[in-house]
């Protein structure tokens, strides 16, 4: 899981080409605000540079979050403070979570439940968030899915060239586990910094991720292909969960 080091810097560059941020956001509040209005205690979990906490802490008092990158954490700390807004930023791993409080809503976005990769992590993870959940809480993360992994990442090679920055992300994929390999070329001045970053996604089954949940005590309210509320389908890329505690099928 030690990943996004030098790479905290250019995330920005990079995500916001493919990642609507706002939209996201705003389709989690919707879903929350549909069954709770206490707006106490947020959490962010693998927040890196804060890029979806910042567009839902404006609308909870107690904010925190959470990230195994200290470069990640500092540079969203500063985003925060450019924008006036105040989230304690705490770097943990997220197996691990012990914050000594809990939370009316919880966020895990961008696939970091991929990054999970050893036997046993999920429900780790999975335990951690039952404990940090207020009884009338919603916990929101995504994965990226079977389908995705195998079929679109696993064995292939993606190219980004512009001027300042040129990556080359090699994928393989063996048994349930895709390396991906990172080559940035970033520019500076004449010339170009090169490093080299390696993350590691676990697939996880939809029949998994269940049992994990249920093992953990959480239920499972709503499963949506990516932020919409559109069904997941074979072809779906991103699967995102809703998942409360003390749910009953009827309440949602």
């Amino acid at each position: 899981m030690n990943a996004y080091n030098k790479f905290a810097k250019i995330y920005d560059t990079l995500i916001y080409e493919d990642i609507d941020y706002l939209s996201w956001s705003k389709f989690i509040l919707d879903k929350y605000n549909s069954f709770n209005n206490e707006k106490d205690d947020y959490l962010d979990i693998g927040c890196g540079t804060g890029n979806l906490a910042i567009n839902i802490v404006p609308f909870f008092n107690n904010n925190w979050c959470v990230d195994l990158s200290e470069d990640m954490l500092i540079m969203a700390e500063n985003k925060f403070r450019g924008k006036k807004l105040k989230a304690k930023f705490v770097r943990q791993d997220m197996r691990a979570l012990n914050l000594n409080r809990k939370f009316d809503l919880i966020t895990c976005s961008m696939d970091c439940t991929n990054y999970l990769t050893e036997d046993g992590d999920l429900v780790k993870f999975f335990t951690c968030i039952r404990n940090h959940l207020k009884d009338q809480g919603l916990f929101v993360f995504d994965i990226n899915s079977q389908y995705k992994l195998e079929n679109i990442l696993a064995n292939n090679t993606f190219t980004y060239n512009e001027e300042d920055i040129v990556y080359i992300w090699e994928n393989t994929l063996e048994g349930n586990l895709l390396e991906m390999y990172l080559t940035f070329f970033i520019k500076d001045g004449d010339l170009y910094d090169r490093f080299d970053e390696v993350h590691l996604e676990r697939i996880y089954r939809e029949d998994e991720i269940a049992k994990a949940l249920e093992d953990s005590g959480l239920s499972i309210a709503s499963k949506l292909d990516n932020y919409t509320d559109s069904s997941v389908k074979t072809t779906t890329e991103r699967i995102t969960y809703f998942v409360r505690k003390n749910f009953s099928r009827g309440e949602w």
